[in-house]
């Protein structure tokens, strides 16, 4: 059983690109698809934690839209900080999901019991991975995640029950 899913950003949630307006500011885009697929995950019981090496206004306010408030922003050490929410949660490694899509993330791989990789991730993350989604990072990989989480959870109908939700 999956309580606990950790994503990466840059390159899971988004498709890696990094956009800067006029004044420097940060812009992502991100999928409505990966934003259902959080949605019903949360509906299911399992925590969805966002542990990424950047931060930015636009990462927050996307977080806050999908109800997640385990945003870690800025991490280098991925590893001390999902052991420190899996601990705090009680949330045993063997009952955590980890998605991410570069070098870093295997730090997070480490501490997972289900590794996932979306299709377009480097060489070393496909090759530790559990699962590699048929979509790319930032276009529906987190959703085709979520969806196999939840057929290995047994919720795997709760996509089709009447529910308010928007990603």
């Amino acid at each position: 059983m999956i309580r606990l899913l950790v994503l990466d950003v840059d390159g899971v949630l988004t498709d890696g690109g990094l956009f800067y307006g006029a004044e420097g500011e940060q812009l992502k885009r991100f999928n409505v698809r990966d934003g259902l697929g959080i949605k019903l995950l949360q509906q299911a019981g399992v925590t969805v934690a966002i542990v990424s090496g950047r931060a930015s206004p636009a990462l927050a306010r996307r977080a806050a839209e999908l109800g997640i408030t385990e945003l870690h922003g800025g991490v280098g050490d991925k590893a001390t900080v999902l052991a420190s929410l899996q601990s705090r949660l009680g949330i045993a490694p063997a009952e955590t999901a980890a998605m991410g899509d570069d070098l870093p993330d295997l730090a997070l791989f480490a501490g997972a019991a289900l590794r996932i990789a979306p299709a377009d991730a480097e060489p070393e993350l496909i090759a530790a991975a559990h699962l590699v989604t048929p979509r790319a990072g930032g276009h529906g990989a987190v959703r085709d995640a979520a969806q196999h989480i939840l057929m290995l959870n047994g919720d795997g109908d709760i996509a089709t029950r009447p529910a308010a939700l928007h990603g």
